[in-house]
């Protein structure tokens, strides 16, 4: 007998614990994204570790802009950001008020609301590509700036909230180096996915963005 998602909020207790232990647990857990079309609910198979100061290749390692202001807030509100000039991509904040560290949804697999999805992503050539991916499952989600400081653990039909869902087991988790980060922070290890899920992005090294002439 396969024992459905456990669809409690999860607590901000949570999210207030060293980022370094909230992404990975993240994994198999569900984010309920609710508008006036319907819930669309997905199951997190991939994120990335942000660790604030600590952390070169976090948005918050210079300290406090009006972009990042979310990260320094409490634990468990999300982080949307505009990148490239296209896409958007979201992040749950994590530890205590004032850390500003957060963890970079990458990849999901869509269990709820795919027909929502597939209207958003017209160019995923199947469901495992829905949310392949941070800009992907931001746009599979309808998540944009509009979704910057929400709080994802208050309970109720919110625009966006985190359920228990089925956590991964431990064996089943790999890590390795994040994607596209440079420098000092691209040797960290704190990319974590579950392990054969077709839903995962690919590892891609950073590559220096060529300027025109």
């Amino acid at each position: 007998m396969i024992t459905p998602p456990d669809r409690t909020p999860l607590p901000r207790e949570f999210f207030d614990r060293p980022v370094l232990e909230v992404a990975p647990d993240l994994l198999g857990r569900l984010l309920i994204r609710t508008t006036p079309d319907g819930p669309t609910a997905l199951r997190l198979t991939e994120v990335e570790a942000y660790d604030g100061p600590n952390d070169p290749g976090s948005h918050a390692y210079r300290g406090r802009t009006p972009r990042n202001e979310v990260m320094f807030g409490p634990p468990g509100h999300v982080y949307v950001y505009f990148t490239y000039g296209m896409w958007h991509c979201m992040n749950l904040v994590c530890g205590p008020e004032g850390t500003a560290s957060g963890v970079l949804l990458r990849a999901g697999e869509i269990v709820e609301g795919a027909e929502l999805a597939r209207e958003r992503r017209l160019s995923a050539r199947d469901d495992k590509e829905l949310a392949k991916g941070p800009a992907r499952l931001a746009t599979a989600l309808d998540v944009d700036r509009a979704l910057d400081g929400t709080d994802a653990c208050t309970p109720g039909e919110t625009p966006l909230r985190i359920l228990a869902g089925t956590p991964v087991p431990s064996e089943q988790v790999r890590s390795g180096p994040r994607t596209g980060v440079a420098g000092d922070g691209g040797v960290h290890p704190w990319r974590f996915w579950v392990a054969d899920d077709p839903t995962v992005s690919p590892y891609r090294a950073h590559v220096p963005r060529r300027r025109s002439r």
